[in-house]
């Protein structure tokens, strides 16, 4: 817990400061937005919830899961500070209250450590994020700083809920030199403990494409860490993809020539998984996005449709993650023109 007087009023600054831009954001999108696109509502979907949606914060992007279900970890935007929020009281405290470069995502590893993932320096948005991120171990009793693992990540992260394995993808941009411009490759690791210090051991790669039209991103493990769910990025359209970690077999699991579908939260029982998609939509990008179900079958077509914000002109919903025993989720409001990952509060999705 936040204890000083100092770290207390700081979370109220914070949070007094992301309710009015918040307030100021939503007045100027609801102005901006007083001549909808042809079928789309006017206004803000923030303002208009289903019964089975609530507003955890207002502020926030990139929401994880705590291992037991009680607690979000999220970012209070994007190279900024590290949050963890209870689901049920809505207590808030920092996790990174120190002077950092700024984060961009933080996730919670089996152990309960916190996975970081942030640059030593900040030199400018897009450099800062596509080149220099780095990933780092942030002890669960907050008493000192997170320790580098001392190897380069584009953005991010598969954590396995069984053990402290996880993958992650390259490509030139983080490596120039040692990875041919075009190309993205996926490894997998096992984070150890070497003398009280966290290490990766193991790293095997289980991934290449050589080609621009597919630049990969991780994002989950499934069938008891057997299939490693991933992205393929041809941009401005993405598919949902899976990779056996035995045999390096791809399975194309949503793959549609001019849709957007990006893997995100996969269920606990790996038969499903949250997808920003653009199904339904009369264009088709990372700009016009909610949240979907999908089987993972191959060539997957049964899909739920959960959120509704791209019915609103100016807004999507993404970021999706499944609660440990797949009863919620929690996902980020954001807004069309927005950088991918960019969110403007968190919300809870109640699925039963």
């Amino acid at each position: 817990m936040v204890r000083s007087r100092h770290k207390g009023k700081m979370i109220a600054a914070m949070l007094l400061a992301a309710l009015c831009t918040s307030a100021s954001s939503a007045a100027a999108d609801q102005a901006a937005n007083g001549k909808a696109g042809a079928g789309l509502k006017t206004g803000n979907p923030e303002d208009h919830l289903p019964a089975n949606i609530t507003r955890l914060s207002w502020f926030g992007e990139r929401a994880s899961w705590s291992p037991d279900g009680r607690k979000v970890a999220f970012m209070s935007k994007s190279f900024g500070d590290a949050f963890e929020i209870d689901v049920r009281t809505g207590e808030l405290r920092v996790l990174t209250p120190y002077p950092h470069a700024g984060y961009l995502r933080a996730q919670y590893l089996p152990n309960g450590d916190l996975f970081l993932i942030g640059a030593r320096k900040f030199e400018n948005p897009i450099k800062t994020r596509f080149e220099d991120q780095e990933m780092w171990v942030l002890r669960k009793d907050g008493k000192s700083k997170p320790i580098p693992l001392d190897h380069k990540i584009f953005e991010g992260v598969a954590i396995s809920r069984q053990s402290m394995k996880i993958a992650w993808a390259n490509s030139a941009r983080n490596y120039p030199g040692q990875i041919a411009p075009n190309v993205s490759i996926v490894y997998v690791a096992d984070i150890i403990e070497e003398n009280g210090v966290p290490k990766l051991a193991n790293k095997r790669e289980v991934l290449r494409s050589n080609s621009a039209d597919c630049g990969l991103e991780v994002q989950d493990f499934r069938n008891n860490d057997q299939e490693l769910i991933y992205s393929c990025y041809r941009l401005p359209y993405a598919d949902v993809m899976g990779v056996d970690l035995k045999s390096g077999k791809v399975t194309t699991y949503r793959k549609i020539p001019q849709e957007y579908n990006e893997a995100e939260g996969i269920f606990p029982d790996g038969r499903h998984i949250l997808v920003e998609s653009s199904r339904g939509k009369e264009k088709h990008s990372d700009k016009y996005i909610d949240v979907w179900k999908l089987r993972l079958e191959p060539d997957g077509t049964d899909m739920v449709r959960l959120t509704h914000w791209g019915d609103y002109d100016g807004y999507k919903a993404s970021n999706p993650v499944v609660s440990p025993d797949g009863k919620m989720i929690v996902f980020q409001s954001g807004r069309r023109d927005d950088l991918p990952g960019v969110g403007h509060g968190l919300f809870l999705l109640r699925l039963q």
